[in-house]
C-alpha cells in the first residue's frame, strides 16, 4: 500500500495496476484514491470500467488504442473480471505495450500468482495486496476513529466489540457508526453499548452452538440453529461454518500438543489471538482423536449431503445430536 500512496502523492503513476486480496474495504477506498487522482472532472469521458466476467478482451484493447479526447490520460478500469485466473491471451500480450497515455487498473479477489498475466503486471506496473488485518491492525485502526471522535474504550471492550464484528473492515466501519451515535454526547464506551448496538455475527452463533455442543446443552444448540435457520441462513452454510468450527478446535488441540503458545497458534491459523483463547476454553473438553473423528464426519456427512443422501437441514440437527450426546462423546472431566 506505501508503494501505491507514494505513486499517488508523487504523481509518478506506472502503466498498469492490480489491486487484489479478500479485504474489500481497503481495497475499495484505495481503488477510488487511485481514480480520484487519476481523473478529472475534466477526464470523466476518458475513463471506462469494465466489471464482472466474460468481458470482451478485443474490446478494450481497441478503447486501450483510442487516443485520450482534450487530455493526456486514458484510464480503463477491470473489476472483478476473472482475468486474473482466465488466460486473456490478449490482454496479456497488451500489457507488454501499453501506449504512454493508458493506465489499466485491474480489481480482483483472487489471483493466480504463478499465470503470465500476473508476472507481467508485476514486471510493467505494479501489484498491491489487500489482506485481512491482524488484530493489532484493526485495534489501532478503530482507535485512531474513536479519537478522533473523542471516544474512549478499554482493550478488553475492544475485543469484545471485534470478537462481534469479526475481521471485516467494512463490517466494522457500519458497527462503529452504529456504536458512535449510539453513544452520541458521551466519552466512554462500555460493554453494554456492544451488546445493545453490534449484532453478533453468524460465525459467533456458531461458535456458540459449538460451545453448547461441547457442555452438552443439546437444547441450547438446537436452539441457536433454529434461530439461524429463522433468519433465512441456508442450512448448508451453517453446515459448512460448523464443520469449520471443529476443524479449527482439531488445529488448535495439535498445536497445543506440540507447545505452540497463544500467539503462534494465532499465527498458524490464522485468528486473532483473543479468539484462539475462546477456541482453547473448548478443546479442553475433547481428545485429539474425538476432534478427529468429529472432521472426518463432518466430511462424510458432507459427501452424503452431495449425494442426496443425507437432507441438509436434518444433517446439522444430527451432528448437533450427535455430539452433545454424552453416549456418543467420551469428554474430559
Amino acid at each position: 500500500m506505501k508503494s501505491l500512496i507514494e505513486d499517488i502523492k508523487n504523481k509518478q503513476y506506472k502503466k498498469v495496476y492490480l489491486l487484489y486480496g479478500p479485504e474489500d474495504y481497503l481495497k475499495r477506498k484505495y481503488k477510488l484514491k487511485l481514480l480520484e487522482a487519476l481523473i478529472t472532472k475534466n477526464d470523466i469521458m476518458n475513463f471506462i470500467r469494465f466489471e464482472g466476467n466474460d468481458q470482451n478482451e478485443e474490446e478494450i484493447i481497441d478503447l486501450g488504442e483510442t487516443m485520450p479526447f482534450f487530455s493526456n490520460r486514458r484510464v480503463i478500469l477491470l473489476d472483478h473480471t476473472g482475468c486474473l485466473k482466465g488466460k486473456s491471451d490478449l490482454i496479456v500480450n497488451y500489457m507488454t505495450s501499453l501506449p504512454d497515455y493508458l493506465v489499466i487498473i485491474f480489481v480482483e479477489e483472487e489471483v493466480d500468482k504463478r499465470s503470465r498475466m500476473f508476472k507481467v503486471i508485476q514486471k510493467h506496473g505494479r501489484t498491491v495486496e489487500f489482506p485481512v488485518q491482524n488484530e493489532e491492525t484493526l485495534i489501532r485502526w478503530v482507535l485512531g476513529i474513536l479519537k478522533k471522535e473523542g471516544k474512549k474504550i478499554t482493550r478488553r471492550d475492544m475485543e469484545l466489540f471485534l470478537e462481534q464484528t469479526g475481521t471485516d473492515m467494512e463490517l466494522i466501519d457500519r458497527e462503529l457508526e452504529k456504536l458512535l451515535a449510539y453513544t452520541m454526547g458521551r466519552d466512554v464506551i462500555s460493554v453494554t453499548d456492544i451488546k445493545e448496538v453490534c449484532k453478533a455475527q453468524i460465525t459467533n452463533q456458531i461458535f456458540d452452538m459449538v460451545r453448547a455442543v461441547s457442555e452438552k446443552q443439546r437444547e441450547k444448540a438446537l436452539n441457536l440453529y433454529y434461530d439461524l435457520l429463522a433468519l433465512k441462513e441456508p442450512p448448508m452454510r451453517i453446515f459448512y461454518l460448523l464443520a469449520r468450527q471443529f476443524n479449527l478446535c482439531f488445529q488448535i488441540k495439535k498445536l497445543q500438543e506440540s507447545g505452540c503458545d497463544q500467539r503462534s497458534m494465532a499465527s498458524r491459523t490464522g485468528l486473532a489471538p483473543f479468539v484462539v483463547k475462546k477456541y482453547i476454553s473448548i478443546v479442553w473438553k475433547y481428545s485429539t482423536e474425538e476432534l478427529y473423528n468429529a472432521v472426518e464426519d463432518f466430511a462424510q456427512t458432507e459427501a452424503d449431503i452431495k449425494t442426496g443422501r443425507l437432507n441438509d437441514m436434518l444433517s446439522v440437527e444430527l451432528m448437533i445430536f450427535k455430539y452433545s450426546s454424552q453416549e456418543n462423546s467420551r469428554m474430559k472431566c
